[in-house]
């Protein structure tokens, strides 16, 4: 926030925040440009915003030239989770049951051909959930896989895991194995040897579960803001743990750090409500932090 900023910039601030798409995000900064105080001590400031939106007009030239590359324009969220699985396992059900996205469902075998992207709301928070096409087919992308910070691996036998985990070994993310139990299976039998093989399982008709299971694989902390006076915002900053209060001003914007009068804070890491704190103070999940600039 710039020195002497009006309301109006702060509202357009918090909705840059918020901004979930690159087109959102680049219709705040124009907004922002336009109201920010046009004097000595705001033009660095000005120079940041301009060059942000500059690489925002970038990246959105990008993403609408998707021809040539199945991956072009996925832009990795702060929380990703990759579904990988055999063609008619379910793949497209699963986003559609988790997401906002709407996947072309038939038997038909490989019906999809490029990786789909839904957005999956839960705890405050959003999670960029992406269907991979079928494992082993032309159309799979490793890439994908290997990035993400969770792979989702559905599987309607316990034989298809073995197979699957051969296929992803130079996958980093955390794996939860999700069981679609179209045969109606005995669901004891099956946890029980999921369970002995101590694999990280749920099945899919569990929703609530699955979805708690996704969250929690990601290890981030919600850390919210709140203006002077007002409710804390509706959507978190999504952090790693351990992160400082100067962690989240500069994700908030780079330098903002430095125009930082005084921070108070509430929940589970302050002593009381309104704690004050220097820019060090570790956070921690479900914070509210409110800013006050010189």
């Amino acid at each position: 926030m710039p020195i002497n900023a009006s309301p109006y910039y702060e509202r357009a601030e918090v909705e840059y925040l918020r901004s979930q798409t690159t087109e959102q995000k680049i219709r705040c900064l124009k907004k922002m440009i336009t109201l920010a105080p046009k004097h000595k001590g705001s033009e660095n400031l000005l120079k940041q915003l301009r060059t942000r939106l500059k690489k925002l007009k970038y990246t959105k030239e990008k993403e609408s030239k998707k021809i040539g590359s199945i991956q072009k324009g996925i832009k990795k969220a702060d929380m990703q989770a990759v579904i990988v699985g055999k063609t008619n396992s379910g793949k497209s059900t699963l986003l559609k049951i988790l997401t906002n996205a709407e996947p072309k469902i038939s038997e038909v075998k490989l019906t999809t051909t490029q990786p789909i992207i839904g957005m999956m709301n839960y705890a405050s928070t959003q999670t960029q959930i992406i269907e991979n096409p079928a494992i082993g087919s032309e159309y799979y992308d490793k890439g994908l896989t290997n990035t993400a910070d969770t792979i989702l691996i559905l599987i309607n036998s316990i034989e298809e895991i073995k197979e699957i985990l051969e296929k992803i070994q130079k996958a980093k993310g955390k794996k939860i194995i999700i069981f679609n139990n179209k045969n109606n299976l005995e669901k004891r039998k099956i946890a029980a040897t999921l369970q002995s093989k101590k694999h990280n399982f749920v099945f899919m008709e569990d929703l609530n579960e699955l979805k708690e299971k996704i969250f929690q694989s990601f290890d981030k902390i919600r850390v919210f803001t709140k203006e002077s006076g007002k409710n804390k915002s509706q959507k978190p900053i999504i952090m790693k743990p351990d992160s400082s209060v100067f962690d989240v001003a500069e994700k908030i914007l780079h330098g903002f750090s430095q125009n930082v009068k005084e921070t108070k804070i509430w929940g589970p890491s302050s002593k009381f409500a309104g704690q004050k704190v220097g820019l060090k103070h570790k956070l921690k999940d479900l914070d509210v932090v409110e800013f006050k600039t010189r």
